[in-house]
Parts: C-alpha cells; sequence; structure tokens
C-alpha cells in the first residue's frame, strides 16, 4: 500500500472516540447500483450474519433481502469477496472501517430503479385549476388581499412581526413593542455621510466587522431612495459581484461585494486583517522571543 493511502487508511479509519464502539463492530460504508447517495460508516456486528446484514441494510436502501447481491470492496475499491453465504458471519471476510458494502439491486421492479427513490421529478404532485383555487371561501390570494385592503403598507414582514410581538406581550406584559420604521422617502437620505467618503477609502461594517475597499458611492432607486455604499470585501462574505437588480454597478469577484446604507460602516485606516498565525508570531516577537537556533 502506497503512503498516501496509508495515511487515507488511518484518517479514515481513525477513532475519535465521539460514539463506543465495541471490538467487534466495523464501521462500512454503503453503496448501491440503483442510488446516488452513498451511506457512510454504518455500523455493523462483525458476529452478524450475512441475512442479518441484509435485512439491516433493507431498511436504508429498500431493496428487499432476496434481491441484494453484496459485494464486500476494501479501500482501493478491490473486491475483496462476494457475499453470497447467508449463513456465514460477517466477520469471516475480516472487514475493516472503511471498507464499502456495494448493494446490486437484482429486483426488476424495485422502486429504486430510475430514480424512485431519488428523483422528486417523478413524484406526483398535486394540482389545482385557477378555477378551483378561486372558487375556495378561504385561500392566500383573497387573505393578502384583504390584509392590503386594510392597510395599503401591509407586509408579510409586518404580519409575522405583529404575530411575534403579540406573543411576547402575551407571556411580558411589560414588553414595548418597537416602533415600526418609517419607509424612506426622502431622495437625499444619508447624504451628509457620503459626503465625507470616497471611492477607494478603506471601510469595516459596524456589524460583524467585515472590511474591505469603497468601490460605489450613490443612488440605488431599483432598492430604494438615498445613498449607499458598494463595498469589495476582503473576503467573499459578499452577496454579489458589485452588480443588483441587474445593473453593474462595480467590478469585483463573485460573493466579494455587498451594498449598504452608509450608516452602517465606518471608512479610516482599516488594513486588511492577518491570519491569526501571523498575528501569533507578531505577539510572540514582541515578547522577545527570538527565532530558534
Amino acid at each position: 500500500m502506497s503512503v498516501d493511502m496509508q495515511l487515507l487508511k488511518e484518517y479514515v479509519t481513525w477513532e475519535s472516540g465521539a460514539q463506543n464502539k465495541a471490538e467487534s463492530t466495523v464501521l462500512l460504508h454503503v453503496t448501491h447500483s440503483n442510488l446516488n447517495a452513498r451511506m457512510f460508516e454504518l455500523r455493523l456486528d462483525r458476529h452478524m450474519t450475512i441475512e442479518r446484514v441484509k435485512e439491516k441494510l433493507r431498511s436504508h436502501v429498500g431493496t428487499g433481502s432476496s434481491f441484494m447481491y453484496i459485494t464486500l470492496l476494501d479501500l482501493d475499491g478491490q473486491v475483496v469477496a462476494d457475499l453470497t453465504n447467508d449463513e456465514l458471519k460477517l466477520g469471516y471476510f475480516s472487514p475493516m472501517d472503511g471498507w464499502t458494502l456495494h448493494i446490486t439491486d437484482l429486483d426488476p421492479h424495485s422502486l429504486s430503479a430510475g430514480g424512485g427513490l431519488e428523483d422528486v421529478s417523478l413524484v406526483q404532485k398535486y394540482e389545482i385549476s385557477e378555477e378551483d383555487y378561486l372558487k375556495r371561501e378561504k385561500n392566500f390570494r383573497r387573505w393578502k388581499e384583504e390584509k392590503q385592503k386594510a392597510d395599503p403598507n401591509w407586509s408579510f414582514a409586518k404580519e409575522i412581526k405583529a404575530r411575534q410581538d403579540a406573543q411576547r406581550m402575551k407571556a411580558d406584559p411589560s414588553y414595548v413593542p418597537e416602533p415600526p420604521k418609517e419607509k424612506i422617502t426622502d431622495d437625499e437620505h444619508l447624504a451628509d455621510l457620503v459626503a465625507q467618503m470616497k471611492v477607494g477609502d478603506r471601510c469595516e461594517v459596524s456589524l460583524g466587522g467585515k472590511r474591505g475597499t469603497v468601490q460605489f458611492i450613490g443612488k440605488i432607486p431599483s432598492i430604494a431612495p438615498g445613498y449607499w455604499v458598494g463595498v469589495q470585501y476582503d473576503e467573499p462574505v459578499g452577496k454579489n459581484d458589485g452588480s443588483i437588480k441587474g445593473k453593474r454597478l462595480f467590478e469585483c469577484p463573485p460573493k466579494y461585494g455587498g451594498f449598504l446604507r452608509p450608516d452602517k460602516l465606518q471608512v479610516g485606516d482599516y488594513p486588511e486583517l492577518d491570519d491569526l498565525f501571523d498575528e501569533d508570531d507578531e505577539d510572540d516577537g514582541a515578547n522577545g522571543a527570538g527565532p530558534s537556533s
């Protein structure tokens, strides 16, 4: 066995101690001829007969015991043995942790054939015509229309918050809900803050401490009135690549871009954060520890 395979074996068979394991227990992976899914580390006992192993596997893969043809594979995927004798015990084949039991389904009418247990597109879904839906006395559309008729500014988010507040007030009579946020209509909203910023400034987001570089300052009417700041983060912690609502406002790699209100970040001397290991090295140097000879 090569060095790499030996290291892989040690990794796969390493006992973490997270779960008690008897000496006769073996952890085996399971694959199936009709399934894409792979089951990892099923706990089996070496004293189990092959018939008992099949019964246990049946509950995982859905194939009847009499239709299972099981092959034992080692870490390299090489065939060790075909488990055809149901009376023999699993330990007879000396399986090791990390080996694989491959099940060939011999049932021509198996439910798992053709993606029957994995392809959700094959599942018949309930459908209702538009006419029958509207005939229902209570439906979501009618409920939504009634809510919007009573409150033109109604939204599902407001509905959820109102219900949550009602539950909290019921549990705690002293609880006072936060007043709803006023809808921003001023097209110059936060103009005073962006006047102190410019493209190229380093910045840090107030919540979470994410750092990056300002790449855009301006208005984005497709989101909301007022000013916005486009940031290219130092790490892939953003939500876009500098474009929003189909319009590109600056260039950056995917997941590195984000748009925030100016009051959600500060600009200044915010260099890229070093790795923890680099910080530790600097601390060691500050404490007078020199390189070992």
